[in-house]
């Protein structure tokens, strides 16, 4: 941008005239981080009519440079002006500048941000043909300090690179405090994209590292799906639906009015960003930031709220007549000032008036995403009746916008409500079972379908259940565990033995002596005293079952089984006889691990003495158990054709 020229005449008699110390508090420690710094510098390219703002980071020689090709200043420039800390140009009669821009400048105080983030600044211009330049530093200005003198002088620079342009200026900022920069090159396009509304125009445009920034960088509008345009023409082609707001409140003073836009993303994390989080609506005043995040005024807590971005402008909140309201940084404003209330208030019924609309929208468009991520649901919707069509599309839309944690929380949760809706569906098809009759049965046939399916659905949900017992209890077999888990778990489940056994009759007896069971029997031996009974168990058709469980790798023998069984059986049996008539019909099962000797070469013994109990009294190893048990219930799940169309579109969920 700079060749060699003809050497300048020598700066003199630069002055700060500000009392020293103020620096420490208005300079130094002002601002906290170099976006915020360097919208300072191209805020003061826009008041100096420049087109076009070029931002570099010199890695190589740790250094910023914001050069511009504005009007430029010349010596007297820079003492009356630049060097005059609080310099209010807006009070001297330059509210707009040569080329009939509103000034973003009030204070006078932006030019000591520099010192916030850089040890040094360098500062070269050139108007009228006559360049020029100077050097400050915070360690030669602390020296001025505490040397008690009121004023600073910059050390004229005696060598330099002239601008190729009859006109601009170039500030350098060198010995960055490493602690306050933490942004690169990409993050600052964004943040400063954010910053302004006048960037990305044909009048002034604003590079970073030889990158354009646009209104694109801002990041913000891309993550919109629903917008609501304020006094402005916002567009753009992944907008879902859009409509427009008041540009104003009533009663307020002719002039004031806000323009810009508010969105909705679709989720709260598509807000967020490497660069910062976008959950904020900007409040921008003469094309520049005027606070960062309105919403923090709001204190409203409502859900909607962690969707919202946008950027607003209100002129009123930094019109020339006015008090300046924002702080020394910029950052902020005042926020008991009556304009700012004004703001509030009319932010405050905007935010209103969004709410339901996006609550709205946000139904219309869950179901169509939902169906686009999971077609099954559509083919849901396609079987369900034409007045029950509106119900499930509302009950999905729904489920589309609870509040979850991530997508596979969302797929549960419309797995349960699909068969919810199913369910009430079946309880309330009584009155179209009653109109179908006169129509006959091809009005039948598809509601008792309906049932068939949804029962389908059910039983497979059981089956699977049961399912993952039978490996849990193979998983306890295989670790040997003492026959107290395995009973509790067996009693917990007895369909494992039978799929017909369920615990219905309420007469279970668990680890528990038989004389204990509320009836007392005299009679009954010692040895029968002490008998302890695994599982009593009364079925529905009247048989007693009696299980006696033995640790799964323990080997047994026959007679010792058979001397247990008959006394369970005998014990059993005086009890039965005491409460009174009774079926009597009783049986003894033993689960047990390893086959007995009997087993292997003389079958029929085994099965002699088992009946020598009682007829139907027998032995059962856990693996057969186990195996029959899994055989059972998956030939169902593969075999079955009666599934239906709920289960299927369960499970591609």
């Amino acid at each position: 941008m700079y060749v060699e020229a003809q050497q300048p005449q020598p700066l003199s008699d630069y002055e700060l005239t500000i009392d020293l110390n103020v620096l420490d508090h208005l300079g130094i420690n002002l601002y906290s981080n170099v976006a915020a710094v360097l919208t300072e510098a191209v805020a003061n390219a826009w008041d100096a009519d420049a087109e076009r703002v070029e931002i570099r980071f010199d890695k190589t020689n740790d250094s910023i440079s914001i050069a511009d090709d504005g009007v430029g200043m010349t010596v007297q420039d820079v003492n009356d002006k630049y060097l005059k800390v609080g310099y209010r140009r807006r009070e001297n009669g330059e509210a707009k500048t040569l080329k009939g821009r509103d000034v973003m400048g009030r204070k006078g105080l932006g030019k000591l941000s520099l010192f916030s983030i850089a040890e040094t600044v360098e500062v070269t211009s050139c108007k009228d043909g006559k360049p020029h330049g100077f050097r400050m530093s915070i360690p030669e200005i602390k020296k001025a300090i505490d040397a008690g003198e009121s004023g600073y002088s910059p050390e004229p620079l005696e060598k330099m690179d002239l601008f190729s342009l009859p006109k601009g200026a170039e500030i350098t900022l060198k010995g960055l405090h490493k602690k306050r920069l933490g942004v690169t090159a990409e993050a600052l396009r964004k943040k400063l994209a954010r910053r302004f509304s006048v960037i990305g125009g044909e009048d002034f445009k604003v590079f970073v590292d030889g990158r354009e920034v646009t209104s694109a960088d801002r990041d913000d509008f891309q993550a919109v799906e629903f917008l609501w345009s304020i006094g402005a023409t916002v567009k753009g082609s992944h907008i879902l639906e859009e409509t427009s707001l008041d540009e104003r409140l009533e009663g307020w003073p002719t002039g004031w009015k806000v323009k810009g836009w508010i969105g909705t993303s679709n989720k709260p994390k598509d807000l967020s960003t490497k660069e910062g989080n976008l959950n904020s609506i900007v409040v921008l005043s003469r094309g520049r930031l005027f606070q960062e995040n309105i919403l923090d005024s709001i204190n409203d807590g409502r859900h909607y709220l962690n969707y919202i971005t946008g950027q607003i402008e209100a002129e009123f909140l930094d019109d020339n007549d006015d008090e300046d309201i924002a702080t020394s940084d910029r950052q902020r404003v005042q926020e008991d000032n009556e304009r700012y209330q004004a703001l509030l208030q009319y932010l405050k019924k905007i935010l209103g008036k969004i709410e339901p609309k996006w609550n709205e929208w946000r139904k219309k468009h869950g179901v169509e995403k939902i169906v686009a991520e999971h077609p099954v649901v559509g083919q849901w919707f396609d079987s369900m009746p034409d007045g029950l069509k509106d119900s499930a599309r509302q009950l999905v839309a729904k489920v589309s916008t609870i509040p979850v944690s991530d997508d596979e929380q969302r797929r549960e949760l419309l797995k349960n409500s699909v068969v919810a809706f199913e369910r009430l569906k079946l309880h309330g098809a009584a009155h179209k079972l009653s109109e179908a009759v006169e129509l006959g049965a091809d009005a039948l046939l598809p509601l008792f379908a309906d049932q068939r399916d949804l029962e389908a659905a059910l039983y497979r949900d059981i089956v699977s259940s049961r399912l993952d017992t039978i490996r849990s209890f193979k998983n306890l077999v295989d670790e040997n565990e003492k026959e107290r888990v395995l009973q509790e778990h067996l009693f917990e489940n007895l369909w494992l033995l039978d799929p017909a056994w369920e615990r219905a009759s309420g007469s279970e007896l668990m680890e528990s002596r038989m004389a204990e069971a509320g009836v007392i029997v005299e009679d009954l031996s010692e040895k029968e005293k002490l008998a302890r009974v695994d599982i009593k168990y009364k079925t529905t058709a009247g048989k007693h079952i009696i299980v006696e469980l033995k640790r799964a790798k323990r080997p047994m023998q026959l007679l010792e089984l058979q001397a247990q069984g008959q006394t369970y059986y005998d014990k059993l049996r005086k009890i039965l006889t005491n409460k009174g008539p009774d079926n009597q019909d009783i049986e003894v099962i033993f689960v047990i691990g390893p086959a007995l000797e009997e087993e292997k070469s003389n079958k029929e013994r085994v099965k002699h003495c088992m009946e020598s109990i009682s007829k139907g009294s027998r032995i059962i190893h856990y693996d057969y158990l186990i195996d029959s048990a899994m055989a059972a219930y998956e030939e169902y799940l593969q075999v079955t054709d009666t599934v239906g169309r709920i289960s299927k579109l369960v499970d591609s969920l």
